[in-house]
Parts: structure tokens; C-alpha cells; sequence
């Protein structure tokens, strides 16, 4: 009976690194994993604004692209950084200026974390089933000074409610016509910039890509502070990410598969 468990045991382990290997970036899926699409092909997207710096970085980074095409959109800031929420309502207000206000109501969450979902825009398409952006808040994985022994609780519950956003709020996301299904349930691109939180939504990807559910891209692009060595949350998350961009070409020396485009800012 031990051998048999013993066994069961040595099985299961091997299966879980096979796994684990199998799904972790290498160098032809970090390119295989960016697919060409057409002009007028949408792509779902979400972002981590980290607070501070790199919600101003961010924002700035995606102001550029085509908000009708990049959609729906999701912002998933940190519990009590409002001022990452109301500049993520700022720019939304900005590009849909030109056919009309955006307005931002309150709705109900799972958790104690808010959802704020945003009145759709009078320049929305009427045949869109997803209302155009989200604002998903989310526990921090650790405050600031906070002791490292009770950090570990702290993640976990961070990772449990990532872990609810990335696998199931798509079912429970408002749509403007609930008749219609919502052509990509799960998010095509996520985009991180740091910090510590953001590692807790890479892990919850990561659990999806372990059962084959339906898993976003993740691109991390380190802050352009960061001159000459990576931050903390580089450091570990950049094993994990398809795609590790860095703003400074003197990185590349100690980066591996890492990419420089200039600054981003």
C-alpha cells in the first residue's frame, strides 16, 4: 500500500512539472503567442494600474491606441487607489469626448472589492454586446509597511479574487443586449506594469493556463524608472510573461528575451 502511494504521489508530481513546463513561456511561444489579426478584428483588453508612477504610465502607454478596437476594456486597480480609478474614468471621458459623454455607475461585487461599470457612450455601436470598459478593484497582494509574516494571507485572498475575475466575472459582466453572447469571454491581452499585485493576476492566469481555460496574453513592461536593473516585480514576474518589455537598452545586457521599443512614455 505505501508503494501505491508512494507511486500515486511520484505520478502526480511528474504531471504537474510537465504541465508547469509545458505552459511556461519559451522563446518560439513568447512569438507564437502574438497572432496577427485584421484591420478590423477587436481585441479585448485589460490593465493593472499599480498606483502612483505606473498608473500614470500606463494610462499615458494606452492613450494612443484605438479605443473602438481595443475593446471592452478593463482597469483593475488596487482597493483604495481611487485615483487610479478616476484617472482610468478621465481618459475613458477623453477619447469618447468626440461622440459623447461617458458616465460611471456604481455596481454590486462579489467580494468587498468594488466594481465600478461605465454607462456606455452615445458613440458606442448599437450592435456591441459588451459595454465598453470596466473598473474592477481588488484586494492588495501586500500594504504598505505591512509585516512580511502576514503577507501570505494577505496574497492569498488577493489571488482568490483575481483568480474570480479572471475565470468567471466575464459571465457575470452587464452587457447592453443579454440576448447575445459576448464573442470573447475571456480577456485577449493583459498588460502589467508593476507592482506587487500585478504578480497575484500573473498567477491567476496561470491557473487557467494549467486546466486549458481560456487565458489572456500577458505583456509586462517594466517602468521607465527602472535605468539600469529590473524591479522586484520584474525580477519574478518576467519568467512568467509572453512578452517582458523595458524602456532603457542597457537591460537588454542581463534581460533575457527581453524587448527594447524606445521609450513607451
Amino acid at each position: 500500500m505505501e508503494m501505491f502511494y508512494l507511486s500515486l504521489f511520484l505520478v502526480s508530481v511528474t504531471t504537474i512539472a510537465l504541465r508547469l513546463y509545458a505552459i511556461l513561456p519559451r522563446p518560439t511561444k513568447r512569438v507564437s503567442a502574438i497572432t496577427k489579426e485584421g484591420d478590423k478584428a477587436t481585441c479585448s483588453l485589460s490593465v493593472f494600474l499599480g498606483s502612483g508612477g505606473h498608473t500614470s504610465e500606463l494610462l499615458a502607454m494606452i492613450s494612443g491606441l484605438d479605443f473602438h478596437r481595443y475593446q471592452p476594456r478593463i482597469y483593475y486597480v488596487s482597493e483604495g487607489d481611487t485615483l487610479s480609478a478616476n484617472k482610468a474614468i478621465a481618459l475613458e471621458k477623453s477619447k469618447a469626448s468626440a461622440g459623447g459623454s461617458t458616465q460611471v455607475h456604481e455596481t454590486s461585487s462579489p467580494s468587498s472589492a468594488t466594481a465600478f461599470v461605465p454607462e456606455r457612450s452615445s458613440s458606442t455601436s448599437e450592435s456591441e454586446d459588451v459595454l465598453p470598459y470596466t473598473i474592477v478593484v481588488i484586494p492588495r497582494a501586500r500594504r504598505v509597511h505591512q509585516s512580511l509574516l502576514t503577507t501570505p494571507a494577505t496574497a492569498l485572498v488577493s489571488l482568490f479574487w483575481c483568480q474570480y475575475h479572471v475565470s468567471l466575472s466575464s459571465v457575470f459582466r452587464p452587457k447592453t443586449n443579454p440576448s447575445k453572447p459576448t464573442r470573447d469571454e475571456a480577456t485577449s491581452v493583459l498588460i502589467l506594469n508593476g507592482p506587487g499585485t500585478c504578480l497575484t493576476l500573473c498567477l491567476a492566469v496561470y491557473v487557467n493556463k494549467f486546466f486549458a481555460l481560456p487565458s489572456p496574453v500577458i505583456i509586462y513592461i517594466e517602468s521607465f524608472a527602472r535605468v539600469k536593473s529590473l524591479s522586484l516585480s520584474g525580477k519574478l514576474i518576467r519568467p512568467l510573461v509572453d512578452r517582458f518589455i523595458v524602456q532603457w537598452p542597457q537591460l537588454l545586457q542581463d534581460v533575457k528575451m527581453a524587448e527594447y521599443h524606445g521609450w513607451l512614455v
